[in-house]
């Protein structure tokens, strides 16, 4: 007998790839990060969770001063409505793999139990029959067989989906790709790169 994660309805935005592994690794769910801090300076990663939030996203940031920022600062470049803000308790003490705490003493997500974050993440858990997305990852071999990336016209050719997807058309090969994960999973990306070729083809 198997046990499948829950999965969760909306995306998830938190700070580091650390509370990413521990969320993915008891939902199934689509998970993004802001990278820390450095959200406050990335365009690009700004724009992605913008889009990502289009039908609502939940924010999960840690109980410190740090998460309050960037919690703060997402409020500020998405829609208010969009977003669900979870709060995790304040607790003392430190990550397994850290060998000090934090400066602010406090667990962080990554550090959260299991049963704490399905408690918190559990009215946005699906229920019934659900046809799920696709877990076959866009990778840079496929970038590179749709003339996307490494050869002649591929900066052009990206710089077409991006536009064709409202993404700005000067994002890295990199960018593009977790962009077209996140949003629209291999099935979607397959379906943009048909309509890019026909829309070559009528031209």
């Amino acid at each position: 007998m198997t046990s499948e994660k829950p999965r969760v309805s909306l995306p998830i935005i938190v700070e580091g790839r650390y509370d990413k592994s521990t969320l993915q690794s008891i939902v199934d769910a689509t998970v993004v990060t802001t990278d820390g801090f450095s959200v406050f300076n990335n365009k690009e990663k700004q724009l992605l969770l913008r889009k990502l939030s289009y039908n609502g996203v939940i924010v999960l940031t840690d109980s410190d001063g740090g998460g309050v920022q960037i919690r703060s600062f997402l409020q500020g470049i998405i829609p208010k409505e969009k977003i669900h803000n979870l709060y995790i308790p304040k607790r003392e003490g430190k990550e397994k793999r850290k060998t000090h705490r934090s400066r602010a003493g406090l667990i962080g997500v990554e550090g959260m139990g299991s049963e704490v974050l399905l408690r918190l993440l559990s009215p946005f858990i699906s229920t019934g029959e659900q046809t799920l997305r696709t877990d076959k990852k866009i990778t840079k071999t496929d970038f590179y067989l749709d003339g996307l990336s490494g050869g002649e016209g591929a900066s052009n050719r990206r710089s077409s989906l991006a536009k064709l997807c409202e993404l700005p058309p000067d994002m890295s090969a990199n960018a593009l790709i977790e962009a077209m994960n996140l949003l629209y999973g291999f099935d979607g990306y397959k379906e943009l790169i048909a309509t890019l070729d026909a829309e070559k083809n009528n031209e």
